[in-house]
């Protein structure tokens, strides 16, 4: 199927009210559009270009660890935490009783990030 020809649904008249049907997206697909061509193909380059990083680094789980501790302590930052990322990576009872609320902030960002990627 020609991917400017799919059509993603339709409306289906109910009693009082009309719901939308999604159409199976599992075909064959033609792209005939040059830019969606070259999108797909710079898509390609770079998950590419991601996975030859992924052997560089020793220890991938590591990376995508500290990356989420990262963007953890920089999104809480937003909402006004005061937690770093050297405190995020202390146990709670070594923690500054002041600042237990912002590290625990920082930890259910983590908890959250955590559980979405499992899911």
């Amino acid at each position: 199927m020609d991917l400017q020809d799919f059509i993603s649904g339709k409306y289906i008249k109910q009693i009082e009210y009309k719901s939308f049907s999604p159409e199976k997206i599992n075909h064959e697909w033609i792209v005939s559009t040059p830019e969606v061509n070259k999108l797909l193909a710079e898509a390609n380059r770079l998950i590419g270009e991601l996975n030859a990083f992924s052997q560089i680094i020793p220890d991938v789980d590591f990376f995508i660890t500290m990356h989420i501790l990262k963007e953890a302590t920089t999104s809480s930052r937003i909402e006004g935490t005061k937690t770093n990322m050297e405190e995020a990576l202390v146990k709670e009872e070594d923690i500054n009783p002041e600042k237990r609320d912002d590290w625990a902030e920082v930890q259910n960002y983590i908890k959250a990030i955590n559980t979405s990627m499992k899911n």
